[in-house]
């Protein structure tokens, strides 16, 4: 197998480079390289990916199908408990002081907390949404977990799963049906 040094060792360290436009004799004359005529041979060319020259692209001739909740989904910039180990006994945290700081770019999104470090002062976080072991460490060193309207933050309740029902068989439904109508009304 050959090694990299092997490769190289012919190359030239300065290669010359290419003139173009400079005769027919020098193979690079006349149209330098780009063929004649069309968008390819013109100056500041731009040809998008996948144009294919007017002809119908094939990701616009290809069938779209199914769907995808990517444009619906919850987005949050994230924002662990040991990022704001830093700041100072007491401090407000919120969305501006994080872009302030440089942990966020900016307040496009909501800011999620995130569990991973420890907290040892008291800090007053207001953000969209908290970790509950975020949570926890914040209540536990005696700060304050806020939610953007500023209100105290609390766990949103577990969705609940759904369970598929066994369908009746119809001979039993049959009876289920029968057996009220045959009691005696009082």
């Amino acid at each position: 197998m050959s090694m990299q040094h092997d490769i190289t060792t012919g190359l030239l360290k300065n290669k010359r480079t290419k003139r173009k436009g400079r005769g027919e004799s020098s193979g690079h004359g006349k149209t330098s390289g780009r063929g004649n005529k069309g968008s390819g041979a013109r100056n500041g060319k731009y040809i998008r990916r996948g144009y294919e020259g007017g002809q119908t692209e094939i990701h616009k001739r290809m069938p779209k199908r199914g769907f995808s909740n990517e444009n619906f989904e919850r987005r949050f910039y994230v924002v662990n408990l040991a990022d704001l180990s830093h700041l100072e006994d007491g401090s407000t945290v919120d969305a501006a002081s994080l872009v302030e700081t440089g942990l966020v770019p900016d307040d496009y999104w909501p800011v999620k907390i995130l569990g991973d470090g420890e907290v040892t002062k008291k800090l007053n976080i207001t953000a969209g949404f908290f970790s509950k072991s975020a949570l926890e460490k914040i209540t536990k060193a005696g700060g304050k977990a806020l939610n953007l309207k500023g209100e105290a933050f609390t766990t949103p309740k577990e969705k609940a799963i759904f369970v598929k029902r066994d369908k009746k068989k119809p001979a039993a439904a049959a009876e289920e049906a029968a057996a009220p109508a045959a009691e005696p009304k009082a």
